[in-house]
């Protein structure tokens, strides 16, 4: 049964249905008024709808996936528009056939996800952006058309989110104290986010979170009739959105992408291999290298079994080896530790649901007793692991499809650092020896890698490609701290001649810079913003244009330039304290969830604040306090702090409370008087997305420097606070 074809015509039909019953949108005038209730509601589903629509994107496209925070700029720019619309007639109707409509472009059943997906190469990501299986070749017809249908989907995107902005604002206006309307919004959206991270923990996929969307869409309509006909278009998105299980196929989605898995059997029905897809992405295979099953299946495997990709690195380390697998996936190299008669392993793997088709191994590598597994990030077991370990293993891990919802951090982008090598040598033994497994199609990615392994130890390592007839291709970098390598070459003359037979040369036109936790931008070439980056940038500005020209005359004026700057500056303080945690705490959905849930809690601990104390008149010490906390955090040097890495990060995350919290007073001090708090509101989200415009700048300079971006911004919004406080002084003279 095609699924997709069944919700394709569903959805036309009840759409069509719906477009004709439902009233028109721009009639009338909306009659908000003051309601926790419906004010919780919509805080609580525009969050949820937000990181619903930027993982599912981020899956489907792949130009959502590598431009960063794309999705949540049109999220931000929807819900700023939708709040300078607040005097017109909410646009429920356009929102949810928005959405509609990217479900059914993005989810057709007539090829629509290969051409989707080829959206980021034609737009010229492959230039100076490693992407998998892409050219560096502009197709100019195919740019146009690519550009087309991105500036067709940031435009759905932007859609779903104005009538959101609409009602918020509108009930923000009728509220009698706009702060405790702020600290409803601020409670509700935190519920938000934890429901979508309680989504993602359960492992649900996006026939749930954006039926959901449906759902709160119906449920906020003010009739009958109205909740019925939105309801019924979710008929459509569920058929569209669910994805088929076979006994050879299977869907899953895990916390931080959607993993598919297909068997392959040979032709008497007996399992060949199981291969994992990424994001659509292919990942790695689970192989059997067993030995009774390769001779049940001479040919299968083409090269020697000691050449094999999975086998060469326990031919240059020591023998009955401790080992530390980084990247420990559906177990190939943690099978091929105990089968190579290591004495204990340690795997490590932040995906759990990778780490779960591992359970189903051929060869069991993860019942073995001499197997610890450890679910978490790479980055974050080595600074905390005090072994030593004779063979340190980076498997297959680069993760080229995935990037974090709320940073435009890729989840191994700080595994591939100067620092994560460096702490991954303090982890050898003195005759260790660390192999690098890297799927290279760039050469100035290849050169990247060698360059920091060299800078590390000092050498540069030993590098050669292994390829394999039934297991997925490595390049390999191999180096150790002593003459390990040397050694084994000299004492394995076969594995001297297949080395020797496979090197590898990687060249690069340009000088590469290496990769650092400043500038951890491993699949990016050179220190500049890719041409992709300026071509979805230009996009998002078409996009906000459009809708600009739609606002009426007397309120397109412009943005409180103290609102605006101050939701710049919090997206960018935002990012930053993400990225920065992250180096300490790791890349995992948890440690996400904290911050953002924290930064949302310090913003209510702020309200609080206002509204018990009179603290307006102390604003030029609220701003002082706040540049003065950017400037510590920038100044600081966290790494030489002494102590281990939990205590490091606790000292991290009480430096950029600072910031955080005085950015909280302001906003909340100035909030609670506003004149209109829907247009406060509306300069606060559009402020954000020029926020994250900006954060681009962290390509070029690194993402430290993004502390004094941020530091210049709230130095616009102490300004914007000065011109405000000058004019209410001088309204309040009597004339």
């Amino acid at each position: 049964m095609n699924w997709q074809v069944i919700g394709f015509i569903l959805a036309v039909a009840t759409s069509s249905a719906a477009f004709f019953l439902l009233k028109s949108d721009s009639r009338g005038e909306p009659r908000e008024v003051w309601s926790a209730r419906r004010l919780c509601l919509l805080s609580f589903l525009t969050l949820f709808a937000e990181l619903a629509i930027i993982r599912w994107l981020g899956t489907e496209v792949r130009v959502f996936a590598y431009v960063k925070n794309l999705a949540l700029l049109l999220c931000f720019l929807g819900f700023g528009l939708g709040c300078a619309l607040a005097k017109h007639r909410p646009r429920w109707k356009a929102g949810t056939f928005a959405l509609l409509g990217l479900i059914l472009i993005v989810r057709n059943p007539w090829g629509g996800r290969a051409t989707l997906q080829g959206l980021s190469r034609a737009l010229g990501g492959a230039q100076d952006v490693a992407i998998w299986a892409t050219d560096s070749v502009i197709h100019w017809p195919n740019f146009f058309l690519a550009a087309t249908i991105a500036l067709v989907l940031l435009f759905l995107t932007t859609c779903v989110f104005i009538p959101l902005g609409q009602v918020v604002s509108a009930i923000f206006d009728a509220a009698p104290s706009a702060l405790t309307a702020y600290s409803w919004n601020v409670a509700a959206s935190l519920g938000g986010i934890l429901a979508f991270f309680m989504v993602a923990w359960l492992h649900l996929s996006p026939t749930v979170w954006l039926s959901c969307v449906f759902l709160g869409f119906a449920a906020l309509q003010t009739n009958r009739t109205a909740q019925i006909l939105m309801s019924s278009l979710a008929l459509g998105a569920i058929c569209l959105l669910h994805s088929a299980t076979t006994p050879d196929h299977a869907s899953y989605w895990s916390p931080y992408q959607q993993v598919e898995v297909d068997q392959e059997r040979f032709p008497a029905g007996e399992w060949q291999d199981t291969l994992v897809v990424v994001n659509h992405a292919v990942y790695q295979k689970i192989v059997n290298l067993e030995q009774g099953f390769l001779q049940r299946h001479p040919g299968l495997l083409r090269e020697r079994p000691e050449d094999n990709p999975y086998n060469l690195p326990f031919r240059f380390a020591a023998p009955d080896p401790k080992v530390l697998v980084v990247g420990a996936g559906t177990g190939n190299d943690v099978s091929a530790s105990v089968r190579n008669g290591s004495r204990a392993v340690d795997a490590v793997e932040i995906d759990p649901v990778i780490l779960s088709l591992g359970k189903s191994h051929p060869e069991h590598p993860y019942s073995s007793p001499l197997v610890a597994t450890h679910v978490t990030d790479a980055r974050a077991f080595m600074k905390r692991a005090r072994g030593r370990y004779d063979l340190v293993l980076f498997g297959l891990l680069d993760s080229h499809t995935e990037v974090s919802d709320y940073s435009n951090l890729r989840i191994d982008n700080f595994v591939y650092t100067e620092e994560s090598f460096r702490e991954a040598k303090r982890l050898l033994a003195d005759d260790g020896v660390m192999f690098i497994k890297f799927e290279v199609e760039h050469g100035w990615l290849g050169k990247r890698l060698e360059l920091m392994l060299q800078d590390v130890f000092g050498k540069p390592p030993l590098v050669f490609s292994a390829n394999s007839s039934y297991t997925v291709p490595a390049s390999c970098f191999v180096i150790s701290p002593s003459d390990r390598v040397e050694q084994a070459l000299r004492n394995d003359p076969s594995l001297r001649e297949f080395v020797e037979g496979h090197q590898v040369s990687f060249t690069s036109a340009q000088p590469v810079a290496v990769t650092t936790d400043d500038w951890p931008y491993l699949y990016q070439q050179g220190k500049w913003i890719p041409a992709v980056f300026f071509t979805m940038s230009l996009l998002v500005i078409a996009v906000a244009g459009t809708f600009y020209w739609q606002i009426p005359d007397a309120r397109r004026r412009a943005p409180s330039l103290f609102f605006f700057s101050m939701g710049a500056g919090f997206l960018l303080l935002e990012t930053q304290v993400i990225s920065r945690l992250a180096l300490y705490f790791g890349t995992t959905w948890q440690v996400n969830g904290i911050v953002i849930a924290a930064m949302l809690g310090a913003i209510l601990v702020a309200n609080a604040l206002v509204s018990q104390y009179e603290l307006r008149s102390h604003e030029r010490w609220m701003v002082g306090g706040l540049i003065a906390g950017l400037l510590l955090a920038y100044l600081l040097p966290f790494s030489r702090i002494p102590g281990s890495a939990a205590l490091v990060g606790c000292v991290a995350a009480v430096v950029f409370a600072v910031p955080v919290f005085f950015a909280g007073i302001l906003f909340a001090s100035e909030f609670q008087v506003a004149e209109s708090p829907s247009a406060a509101l509306g300069a606060n989200m559009l402020g954000a997305v020029v926020g994250g415009l900006l954060e681009n700048l962290s390509l070029m300079f690194g993402m430290k420097a993004l502390l004094l971006v941020a530091l210049a911004v709230y130095a616009m919004a102490g300004v914007g606070l000065r011109t405000k406080s000058a004019l209410r002084a001088k309204s309040a003279v009597p004339v």
